[in-house]
């Protein structure tokens, strides 16, 4: 048994679909990934993560840095844990309504050049692969993992807030949720 903490990005200094395509967190940002790595370091060392992946994007390794110097680890970067990925045609302006339109649906009627259902299915096989590790990560991604344990087809089915702490376990190679982090209470794109 090993648990793995799937960690939403605390809030960026920009929304999607602005002009910066990979901002950074603000000061309540930075205050949210210091007080993640506070609720990570207060679990009990049996239960502690001993290694931190983040997604490549900055939102994400900002939230995991101050995690990572406390335990003195590295973040690993994986873009498997990454953001998913919006189609090549689509102009970046175009990036929020086609978002807002796939989180109405199902994974598999997603337009774009992936497979999106299989995309989901490779996001939880890598946080599948992470026993013992904090993994800091996006919206959509976290609601890839949670869809594929439920076998839920919804795109979105869970409002995870900024710096949210979802907590899963790893027994006999399959993935089990133990408790979902908070949830967003305003809109969270």
């Amino acid at each position: 048994m090993s648990r793995i903490y799937l960690i939403r990005h605390a809030r960026p200094a920009a929304g999607w679909g602005g002009a910066d395509d990979d901002p950074g967190l603000d000061d309540t940002g930075q205050a949210q990934a210091r007080a993640a790595a506070q609720r990570l370091l207060a679990l009990p060392p049996e239960l502690r993560p001993t290694s931190v992946v983040s997604s490549p994007l900055r939102r994400c390794r900002e939230t995991a840095e101050p995690f990572a110097q406390a335990i003195g680890g590295a973040v690993e970067i994986d873009p498997l844990v990454g953001e998913i990925p919006t189609p090549s045609a689509l102009a970046p302006d175009a990036r929020g309504p086609w978002l807002r339109a796939a989180f109405a649906g199902r994974w598999a009627d997603v337009e774009g050049d992936l497979d999106y259902d299989q995309w989901r299915r490779d996001v939880a096989g890598a946080v599948a692969a992470r026993p013992g590790c904090a993994v800091f990560s996006h919206f959509v991604a976290i609601n890839a993992v949670l869809s594929v344990l439920a076998g839920d087809e919804q795109m979105i089915g869970f409002r995870p807030d900024h710096a949210s702490i979802s907590t899963f376990e790893l027994e006999d190679g399959h993935l089990r949720l133990l408790e979902r982090g908070p949830e967003a209470t305003t809109g969270v794109l």
